[in-house]
């Protein structure tokens, strides 16, 4: 009795104990279980993400491979590009590497790993220098230019500096795995291509392809080599900067940040059995160097599995390289012949089950090294990852989509791996990196190589101990009107991450009182008097904890209202048509407004038009045959820098109009300044030079600034009437870009001590051959790349993608232009949804019923629709009943439609 009274009390005291513990001391040997982790969506839908950094206050730098970086920043939720490289990205080259320096929070230096634009096929690590968040381009030190056969294979590319400040760059074999039978490629006949033989690269010490490299970055853009590289400084026939070498593909590395110890994911050949006279089968490693070494490649393999030296011409296995001895007798090799001893992979797995590695799966494969975690590095923050992940290592499968952590012993050998995350879905992640606050940031390039991605996306994944905040999120149907003004108000987004939104409360301020006026979830508020009121929603969980969310709403100056009637379509144009029109403008305060009053403006843009939406309250009225400038100071990033009335850290763009309006070389002047950057006219801020810009696009962007002044607002040159005939003739007949703009604008007299307010309304004409990739949204698709086009690829059953806003009358058909791609499926075409009414259905489209004439890529497809009459959003839907994979997938390059 004693005893089981004993054991009953033990374990009543350890259930005690067990409810007793904090947080912190329960998530030390405890795995925690994956809803203690919240993965928040940062920005989406990027085209082809590659690395990314995240900055000690929070923001996120990341690349796109076909030159673009951007910054995420978390104070408002944006993301803007901060600079554009001209680069080559056809096969694996682009834009592929990223890292800040050490000392960022200081120089603002950051380096970048790019294949530039021009007929010397380099790859190129440059350090590039940020000036108001905007990369400097003349700032540019080249630090290394490296050979590389374009095209085909192997770029490798990603950057990251140790906590001594050491810069490591990976970089591919640059060799085709196409010309091997899928084994190791090392064929050495004459006259053979020069990527066919990885000792070239790979296996020679006096080549920096097929290595990790090791360099100390200098103020002055140069570079000293570190102590303990792989061949020491004055080595004979060597590269000094080598610091691994005997590499394949070491796509993605990361660096121990407490020991230096170097970390990479390499990307395995494709044969999928061994063979007794060439070798292994493939395998994936991730590998570990504690110091520098040689890991094997083209001679070996995984632990070492040794391939055999195959002579091409004679098509005979002649020997086994031996891994503590690896010779390159090969004729391209011009280093050293005897290789240091060959180290084996830390973590190996092939296309089957692995079996030491079993719990990898099987599948496609991509391995990745990413970073070691440890709990200490990081402030005591309510996200970082808890004591259980310290000294683990992450690693993950960009086909696989999964995220591993590896547990190592006191001397960093493998012990064992876990599942990171399971129940978590992964998009393909291409790179990974910890924050300044604990949480774990993830690139995810999404499902389809060389494409822009709906998948893709940078990512925040955050721990909770405890109780997790809420999350407000408000909105107001409309925020600007006359009193008294009623608004419908909306808390639709709010959440939270433990209990469910059914167990929150809900407090709105609708007047900046500081006292809850309702606490309904989705409100009505009506406002009598006038003023600029802050409404604030305020979401509490049920043990308190709370988020805010402000809006502004402005009552006593009722909008005006604008009115465009035109006589026949108004989204697309046909042949050279004429169209009647006529517009009409009122206003509560101001009343029916004269003609002459009303700002009308008509142009013709060749190369297109990007929508730029007027900011609430802007008070210039902008002629139309600028907003072509105007979108390109907003894609430049002009505008984090410069206001329209206000300056910011640059001038205004009024004050720029004004001060150079009546110099004849101003316009000169100010294309120089933009292409060169500098600074000292308006203060000591440097604005960054834009050279990588073409001169036209700066002129365009130069004639809106100028454009912008009070003087020139009254009369542009291409100001109309507000009623009569418009001329659709100035466009080729295979103008496919061109558009033509019919602009509105007036801006009303201001009420009750409310500012004046502008409106603005565009019809847009253009060519009715559209691409399907610059649809306005997409569901399940890819944007695939394709020599220098996008297509759409159909993804999915039901997948699809919409166009707002298409006028539909006076269009009978719609032409797709198609590529089954080896895939059926068929179309249909609906308006006000995806399960809108149908006015367009094809039949099952296939390889085998395409047209047999056609030799090009692609076949047109001539589809009757039902005729509608106005504005609808039309969804063109996906269906199939074979399914789709990842390399075969229904494509459209085009959507044409016509009136009969």
């Amino acid at each position: 009795m004693k005893s089981l009274f004993a054991i009953i009390l033990f374990s009543a005291m350890l259930t005690i104990f067990s409810s007793c513990q904090t947080e912190e001391e329960k998530f030390v040997t405890e795995k925690p279980e994956d809803s203690r982790f919240t993965k928040v969506a940062l920005v989406e839908k990027l085209d082809e993400p590659m690395e990314l950094e995240v900055l000690s206050d929070g923001r996120v730098i990341f690349i796109e491979r076909k030159g673009k970086v951007k910054m995420y920043e978390p104070s408002n939720g944006g993301t803007k590009e901060i600079g554009f490289l001209n680069v080559y990205f056809d096969g694996e080259d682009g834009l592929l590497g990223l890292a800040k320096d050490p000392g960022f929070d200081k120089n603002n230096w950051i380096y970048l790993y790019y294949a530039p634009v021009g007929p010397v096929s380099i790859n190129r690590l440059s350090r590039f220098t940020l000036v108001e968040d905007m990369i400097d381009m003349s700032s540019e030190k080249i630090m290394l230019e490296i050979p590389h056969f374009r095209g085909c294979c192997h770029s490798g590319g990603s950057i990251e500096f140790d906590h001594k400040g050491n810069l490591f760059l990976s970089l591919g074999d640059d060799t085709t795995p196409f010309e091997s039978d899928s084994f190791n490629p090392i064929d050495e006949r004459k006259g053979r291509p020069e990527n066919v033989d990885a000792q070239r690269s790979s296996g020679n010490s006096n080549d920096l392809r097929g290595g990790i490299l090791r360099i100390t970055p200098q103020a002055d853009g140069t570079y000293t080599i570190p102590e303990g590289n792989l061949f020491p400084v004055g080595t004979p026939d060597t590269r000094p900067e080598i610091y691994v070498k005997g590499n394949r593909n070491p796509f993605r590395i990361s660096v121990d940040q407490k020991n230096g110890y170097l970390y990479w994911g390499e990307v395995g050949p494709d044969a999928t059995k061994d063979s007794l006279q060439r070798g292994p089968r493939g395998y994936d490693e991730v590998n570990q160097a504690k110091k520098a070494g040689f890991f094997g490649w083209p001679y070996l393999i995984a632990n070492n599995k040794p391939y055999w030296y195959y002579d091409f011409d004679k098509q005979q296995s002649i020997f086994e390289y031996d891994p503590k001895a690896p010779v390159n007798n090969s004729p391209n090799n011009t280093g050293v012949k005897q290789l240091p001893p060959a180290q084996p992979a830390f973590i190996w797995y092939p296309y089957a089950d692995s079996e030491e590695f079993p719990q990898l799966g099987s599948g496609g494969r991509n391995a990745m090294a990413g970073p070691v975690y440890y709990h200490d590095l990081f402030p005591k923050t309510e996200v970082k990852f808890p004591k259980y992940y310290h000294g683990k290592l992450f690693i993950y499968d960009w086909m696989r989509n999964w995220i591993f952590t590896v547990t190592m012993d006191e001397n960093s050998d493998l012990d064992s791996m876990e599942r990171f995350l399971p129940t978590v879905v992964f998009d393909k992640p291409v790179d990974m990196q910890f924050g300044p606050d604990g949480s774990l940031y993830v690139l995810e390039y999404g499902t389809y190589w060389s494409a822009q991605n709906d998948d893709s996306g940078l990512y925040k994944i955050e721990f909770s101990a405890g109780n997790r905040k809420p999350v407000a999120k408000a909105a107001a149907d409309k925020n600007q009107g006359a009193a008294p003004f009623t608004v419908q108000f909306s808390s639709a987004g709010s959440m939270d991450f433990d209990e469910g939104d059914s167990l929150l409360t809900y407090g709105w301020d609708f007047e900046g009182t500081g006292k809850i006026q309702s606490k309904e979830r989705n409100p009505t508020f009506t406002y009598e008097k006038t003023g600029i009121f802050k409404p604030t929603l305020t979401v509490t969980d049920n043990e308190g904890k709370i988020d805010t969310y402000q809006l502004e709403v402005t009552v006593g100056n009722e909008p005006p209202v604008i009115t465009i009637q035109m006589d026949k379509n108004q989204s697309f144009y046909w042949e050279n048509p004429v169209l009647d029109y006529q517009v009409t403008v009122t206003d509560r305060e101001d009343g029916v407004i004269p003609m002459d009053k009303i700002m009308v403006t008509w142009d013709y843009l060749k190369n297109g038009f990007d929508r730029v939406e007027a900011a609430e309250g802007h008070q210039q009225e902008m002629p139309s045959a600028t907003l072509l400038g105007q979108n390109l100071t907003v894609k430049s990033g002009c505008n984090a820098c410069h206001g329209i009335d206000n300056p910011s850290i640059g001038p205004s763009y009024a004050s720029v109009a004004v001060k150079y309006e009546n110099n004849p070389e101003g316009k000169n002047y100010l294309v120089q300044k933009i292409t060169n950057g500098g600074g000292g006219v308006w203060g000591e801020r440097q604005m960054p030079s834009h050279s990588h810009l073409p001169k036209g696009d700066i002129e365009s962007m130069v004639d809106y600034v100028l454009s912008l002044s009070p003087n020139k607002q009254s009369n542009p040159k291409n100001r109309i009437a507000a009623q009569g005939v418009l001329n659709l003739n100035q466009h080729a007949k295979r103008d496919l870009n061109g558009t033509y703009l019919l602009t509105v604008s007036y801006q009303d007299k201001g009420a009750n001590e409310i500012a004046p307010i502008l409106r603005r309304e565009q019809v847009v004409l253009r060519n009715p051959m559209l691409l399907a990739a610059d649809a306005d949204y997409f569901e399940g698709t890819a944007k695939a790349n394709w020599q220098d086009t996008k297509m759409v690829k159909f993804t999915e059953s039901r997948s699809y993608i919409v166009f707002n806003g298409i006028d539909l009358r006076e269009v009978k058909k719609m032409v797709f232009s198609l590529d089954p791609n080896k895939k059926s499926g068929w179309f249909e075409v609906r308006v006000g949804g995806v399960d809108g009414k149908l006015i367009g259905k094809t039949p099952v489209l296939s390889e085998e019923n395409r047209p047999k004439s056609k030799q090009t890529k692609w076949f047109d497809y001539s589809l009757k629709i039902e005729e509608t009459n106005g504005r609808e959003d039309l969804y063109i839907i996906f269906h199939t009943e074979t399914g789709v994979d990842i390399w075969g997938s229904f494509l459209m390059n085009t959507v044409r439609f016509k009136p009969d």
